[in-house]
């Protein structure tokens, strides 16, 4: 009986783990989704926030703007490329840990970008906007050489798979139409002809008519010998 009890407790407790393990996951789970959409959300709303400020401040300040939303378009989609295509070519493993690299020099002049926004000194501002805008665009240009480079592979390997298939393509078209390929055969005759050319060549020509032979052949006149003797009449009386 306290065997019992203790197979039921010990059951008991399994089912009160598994349940709160799947609560963590679940509560987990959601709690990253709701990051991702906060910082989806985040994200778009400062991107708009640039956008607008690049078309609507003047001077450096709209420059800083128009850079910084620059830079963060080139690198999201160079990582949003990276990181689809890695699930498909491990090869690109090596891209992406340089752009690893290259994300961190991209956070860090967003981040200095992001501080120059407000500075009040614009003539101190506008004396480092070349060496900013040097630095972005050699941020920018290996971000999109990577993002070209990885798109560039795909698309070569989807020609050569593309290329081979269309090989076995034409091959097994060839091979279900293989009657086209067998060489010029005489075509058979038409309905209209075919029942004299069929009797004609299906039959052999009739040799001339023989005479009809007995079925029994009759008897001959015997040869006599002179060994032999005459044949002795019969008396008459």
């Amino acid at each position: 009986m306290e065997a019992v009890v203790a197979v039921v407790v010990l059951l008991f407790a399994l089912f009160l783990a598994a349940g709160a393990y799947a609560a963590v996951k679940a509560v987990g789970a959601a709690k990253r989704g709701v990051d991702r959409t906060l910082t989806q959300a985040r994200r778009t709303v400062e991107d708009h926030t640039l956008r607008a400020k690049s078309f609507a401040a003047p001077g450096p300040a709209g420059e800083i703007a128009q850079l910084r939303l620059t830079l963060r378009t080139s690198m999201r989609a160079t990582q949003d490329a990276l990181h689809a295509g890695v699930a498909e070519d491990e090869s690109l493993k090596e891209s992406l840990a340089l752009f690893e690299r290259l994300s961190a020099h991209g956070h860090e002049l967003d981040a200095e970008l992001r501080r120059l926004e407000s500075e009040p000194d614009r003539a101190t501002l506008a004396a480092r906007l070349p060496a900013l805008r040097e630095r972005t665009e050699r941020i920018i240009g290996s971000a999109d050489s990577l993002r070209w480079a990885a798109r560039d592979r795909a698309r070569r390997f989807a020609e050569d798979d593309l290329d081979s298939l269309s090989t076995q393509i034409d091959l097994e078209a060839g091979a279900l139409r293989h009657w086209t390929t067998t060489g010029s055969a005489t075509p058979p005759p038409s309905w209209s002809d075919s029942s004299a050319t069929t009797e004609g060549a299906a039959r052999p020509p009739r040799p001339a008519e023989e005479p009809a032979q007995p079925a029994i052949t009759p008897p001959g006149v015997r040869p006599t010998y002179p060994w032999q003797k005459k044949p002795r009449p019969e008396s008459t009386t």
